[in-house]
């Protein structure tokens, strides 16, 4: 009886851990808590991680930036540049059983250039027309020939829900979305967690080896590697650019890297509300002054160890559409309280930034603080949780604002959104009209040549004492435990899910 009993007791234990092993479980932990979890409606880069495990695109890219097909499997565009024709991948389902087809990828790309509020419309708005050819073909029918267009089908512009979900849920689409990727939505509470079960049914299931996904949020840097550390998770994003050294000799963690395809600045209110009537708002000889007085190099090397690297355009001096013309200003403190003088600006001159509660942000801050303090600026820093700052921001309650943004495959998308005068991105209210025109002609422009002399134009008019400060481009850090396998960092810093195995 004794002997039947441990039988029957490993027996059970055994079945118990092949029930742990069957339910696989990822959890990564995030920098912030997401927006809205609608691709339409979202803005921030932690969404975008989120995404990649439940919102498949037309179209993806590699680790070398290259385009490649996702639910879409190749394009065509005609010779005038104006027609593309998409095909589509057969036998893909929503996640609610809906079959995705041409009539649903025209139903996402409609919602994308109408929807009220959409973020997506900027990335998209020269497309004049969807057509359905057949049920795998759709046809754009552009208003004129658009460079960036199948690099923002690549992103949020590309993820295709579900026509009968989103029209069900109508505003609340984000509180449950229903999209083709390989996992569907489960649950999330606000600040705590964010789970996504595997889609049994999904194209590529046979490359989908995970069975659960907990994306959970934890601001501080610090106790988000803690929590690594510790064992609570299994991969981080955004580690802190000074823990990179000893992550590396831990062996019981692999560190992977990118530099990311985006920058981080400083958004300038020039033209959104009330406080917007400032000399700094108001005179470019004050935001350039600001710029003199700051040393890009030193911000890199004081708050990141020197793994960054410094930048003043919206793509890092690597990108082969930065403008060598225009290189990275050095410090000059005299040359700034010139400026100030000349633009009457009685000194100290106080001044708030608005900042994301992060610690290297905060930094940073810190760090720009007592540099422009010499040139006799007087920094009020104001620390706000991110997703909050992004409706302050929205609504022009600041003066200055410190913003990452993570990216984009084409130079356009860090780019249009942002200076454009209607650009949804545009927190300060950038407008000239001669931009606006220079912007949409390097969106015709197919020739990389002719196209970087339009994007130096358009430097020229934006750079020095422009709408937004830029300052370095990050390293994005990725601390996992050596039990993930199959990891591979991505330029667009999104953590691809498809083939990882725990």
């Amino acid at each position: 009886m004794f002997a039947s009993r441990l039988v029957l007791a490993a027996a059970l234990s055994a079945a118990l851990a092949s029930t742990a092993a069957a339910q696989s479980t990822l959890r990564i932990g995030l920098a912030e808590d997401p927006d809205i979890l609608d691709p339409t409606m979202a803005r921030t880069y932690v969404g975008r991680i989120v995404f990649a495990s439940i919102c498949d695109k037309l179209f993806d890219i590699d680790e070398n930036v290259k385009i490649v097909p996702q639910l879409a499997t190749g394009y065509e565009i005609a010779p005038d540049g104006k027609t593309v024709t998409i095909k589509l991948r057969a036998g893909v389902l929503f996640h609610d059983g809906e079959k995705f087809d041409a009539e649903a990828a025209k139903f996402s790309l409609e919602r994308h250039l109408t929807m009220q509020g959409s973020f997506r419309r900027g990335e998209i708005s020269p497309i004049d027309k969807v057509e359905v050819v057949d049920p795998l073909t759709i046809r754009l029918a552009l208003k004129a020939p658009f460079a960036p267009l199948i690099a923002a089908l690549t992103d949020r512009a590309g993820m295709m829900v579900s026509p009968k979900a989103a029209k069900e849920l109508g505003a609340n689409f984000g509180t449950k979305p229903v999209c083709a990727g390989p996992y569907r939505f489960v649950e999330r509470v606000a600040q705590r967690h964010i789970i996504v079960e595997k889609f049994k049914d999904y194209w590529n299931k046979d490359n989908v080896h995970i069975d659960k996904i907990v994306y959970q949020p934890i601001e501080d840097s610090t106790v988000r590697l803690a929590n690594l550390r510790a064992g609570s998770l299994d991969i981080i994003e955004r580690m802190l650019a000074t823990d990179a050294a000893t992550v590396k000799k831990d062996s019981k963690f692999v560190l992977a890297a990118v530099t990311e395809l985006g920058y981080q600045g400083i958004t300038i209110n020039v033209g959104n509300g009330p406080r917007s009537k400032t000399p700094y708002g108001e005179n470019a000889k004050v935001r350039r002054a600001f710029e003199l007085a700051i040393d890009r190099q030193a911000i890199v090397q004081v708050v990141f160890n020197g793994e960054f690297i410094p930048g003043n355009q919206w793509v890092s001096p690597g990108n082969a559409m930065y403008q060598q013309s225009l290189p990275i200003p050095k410090r000059d403190v005299a040359a700034a309280k010139k400026l100030l003088a000349e633009a009457g600006v009685k000194t100290p001159y106080a001044i708030e930034l608005m900042v994301p509660n992060n610690p290297e942000t905060r930094q940073v801050a810190e760090v720009i603080q007592s540099m422009v303090k010499e040139a006799g600026f007087d920094v009020k820093i104001r620390v706000t949780e991110f997703a909050t700052s992004l409706n302050t921001a929205e609504k022009g309650d600041f003066e200055i604002y410190m913003l990452a943004w993570s990216g984009r495959t084409d130079p356009d998308g860090n780019l249009y959104s942002f200076v454009s005068c209607k650009g949804p991105l545009n927190y300060g209210k950038y407008c000239d009209p001669e931009t606006d025109k220079l912007l949409d002609q390097s969106r015709t422009v197919n020739d990389p040549a002719a196209r970087k002399t339009v994007f130096e134009r358009v430097a020229q008019r934006t750079v020095a004492g422009g709408p937004i400060l830029y300052l370095y481009h990050r390293k994005m850090f990725f601390p996992h435990t050596t039990k993930l396998q199959g990891f591979k960092p991505m330029p667009d810093g999104l953590i691809r899910v498809v083939g990882l195995k725990i």
